[in-house]
């Protein structure tokens, strides 16, 4: 046995991080932080291992294991992920922290930890298996962190949860089946060696920091999220907003972002989510209810996410994964080429954007559209912001409850349960207009503030990962135009 964790999970240079293990025997430690290239910066030998009890509540309240080990994070060390990688005599684990940055460089990434924490299910209950609390103070499950390579992509066009190609894989590897939605590994990673070595300079936080610290945005020009950010508190979009509203920016290259509203307990060690469950959620009925953590959609919270964001995963949904248009090539068709955001890539109308890579997947957001002209354009009744602009559409669909039988045993269909939350009583009249829906590559400016651009998708890495000269092209023109 060889499980660990680090904490705090962020810390400014100069600031020590302690390693907690539960191991059989001896082990090393290597830290190392993670860009364009692996840079080793400390290591111990044969660091005295015991084996500590796993609490029968350790995924809501934590394990609670003392630290064996303190991290001398340097001065030095530059702002980004350290990866914590745990070797024994016949077991390997891997754990993270982030050192956020003591003078700010142009860019600040976010990694969305808060959606790791929803996702892993080490030591207990997920928020996707029963679970309502999950705490950051434990070992992330294999997968989230480190991966088999090639690894198995999430977005596959076969139906129901079962067949899955991402789940058997994950399995035959020892890995977590909930890997494939969230961690580093897959889409924070490449993304920020790809930047790093196209020669941007990136600063790091975690999910938390927004909330406990938003004194980590001042002094960046741009607001950076990639890959599934799905877990917002209340405090981290008051971070986010004010920073644009102050004349800062922000790009999302993600898609479900800020999808459901999350509290954080316990001075930034737990966080609780209900979810479809949020009728249970004690703030309901009270002067709290704009807290409650459902969706931001949800018309009781009064706060959509396409607000901040420009877009809704509830006009969105799935785009090759289950029965979310599982034949879609995979693509956007552009339909406002003039943006700057494709400059240089001679794209036209109707081409078709990232088809190679098949970037418009797992997991995608939009807004709702009619056509003006015979463009797309957005009606704004969703909540997304009056300058919004849509550059580029892929069809999107919301599952039905009897679409995906063994997801939606025990809650509602994603198609059933937006409806309700959006359009609440009498919603039966109203699902048709959330029952088809689109990817969006949108952009918007603030008056007085900043710019937002949103890509729209999960998988938009696979699209930088995999060379695709156009995707990094309007990559490299958000950061450098937003970060300028």
């Amino acid at each position: 046995m060889l499980e660990g964790y680090c904490w705090p999970q962020s810390v400014l240079p100069g600031e020590p991080v302690g390693l907690s293990v539960s191991s059989s025997g001896p082990f090393g430690v290597e830290v190392a932080r993670e860009g364009t290239r692996r840079e080793v910066v400390w290591r111990a030998d044969a660091v005295a291992g015991s084996e500590r009890p796993i609490p029968a509540t350790a995924s809501s309240d934590g394990c609670g294991w003392p630290a064996v080990v303190e991290i001398p994070v340097d001065d030095g060390w530059r702002s980004g992920y350290y990866s914590v990688r745990l070797t024994g005599s016949d077991h390997e684990a891997d754990a993270f922290f982030v050192v956020r940055p003591a003078r700010p460089a142009p860019i600040l990434l976010v990694l969305s930890t808060a959606t790791y924490a929803a996702y892993n299910d080490w030591g207990g209950p997920s928020l996707y298996t029963g679970g309502t609390r999950v705490s950051f103070e434990r070992p992330l499950a294999p997968g989230f962190l480190r991966k088999t390579e090639p690894a198995e992509r999430k977005a596959q066009s076969v139906p129901d949860r079962e067949a899955l190609a991402y789940f058997a894989w994950a399995g035959e590897h020892g890995l977590s089946p909930w890997s494939g939605g969230s961690g580093w590994w897959t889409w924070e990673r490449p993304f920020v060696a790809w930047a790093e070595e196209a020669g941007h300079e990136i600063d790091v936080a975690v999910s938390q920091d927004l909330e406990r610290h938003p004194e980590v945005l001042d002094g960046h020009r741009l607001f950076l999220s990639v890959g599934h950010d799905e877990y917002w508190s209340w405090g981290m979009r008051d971070a986010v907003e004010g920073f644009v509203a102050g004349g800062g920016n922000a790009a999302f290259f993600t898609g479900n972002t800020c999808w459901w509203q999350v509290r954080f307990e316990d001075d930034g060690r737990a966080m609780t989510c209900f979810k479809y469950r949020a009728d249970e959620d004690p703030v309901l009925g009270t002067v709290d209810e704009s807290r409650l953590t459902g969706t931001w959609a949800d018309r009781r919270i009064g706060r959509p996410e396409a607000a901040m964001t420009g877009l809704s995963f509830s006009r969105g949904g799935y785009s090759r994964y289950g029965l979310g248009v599982p034949r879609a090539s995979g693509a956007y068709t552009v339909c406002r080429p003039d943006h700057w955001a494709f400059e240089g890539t001679d794209l036209r109308y109707g081409d078709a954007l990232g088809v190679a890579d098949a970037i418009v997947g797992y997991e995608v957001d939009g807004c709702e559209l009619e056509l003006v002209d015979g463009l797309p354009t957005p009606t704004h009744e969703d909540g997304a912001p009056d300058t919004l602009e849509v550059l580029a559409i892929a069809p999107a669909r919301l599952w039905s409850e009897d679409e995906q039988p063994s997801r939606y045993g025990h809650e509602p269909g994603e198609l059933e349960h937006v409806a309700m939350a959006v359009f609440g009583e009498g919603w039966e009249r109203q699902v048709h207009r959330v029952e088809h829906n689109h990817a969006v590559v949108g952009c918007y400016d603030v008056p007085g503030g900043g710019t937002v651009f949103n890509a729209g998708c999960t998988d938009w890495t696979y699209g930088i990962g995999g060379g695709d000269p156009t995707v990094r092209r309007i990559t490299r023109n958000v950061l450098k135009r937003l970060s300028s």
